[in-house]
């Protein structure tokens, strides 16, 4: 078993996009593969969850009003 790794971020925080955001199909109104968020945008950490099977942090991400995107640690960094 994996042991768990503790959040770095928190709920709340601005945090800016550390790579492009890619969709990974996870938008379907989106292109696959298209551009979502470009690297330097910046966001609010508005939920903090766990990928199950890796057992690493996921962070929900809002850019904008309407864009919310999950991001691992290594996609973010704090401002």
């Amino acid at each position: 078993m994996i042991d768990p790794r503790l959040p770095k971020y928190q709920w709340g925080q601005r945090v800016k996009a550390a790579v492009d955001l890619i969709n990974d199909g996870s938008f379907p109104d989106a292109p696959a593969d298209g551009l979502l968020i470009g690297a330097g945008a910046i966001g609010e950490i508005v939920q903090v969850g766990r990928h199950t099977e890796a057992n690493v942090p996921i962070y929900l991400v809002e850019y904008g009003e309407r864009l919310v995107v999950g991001c691992l640690e290594e996609e973010i960094t704090m401002l």
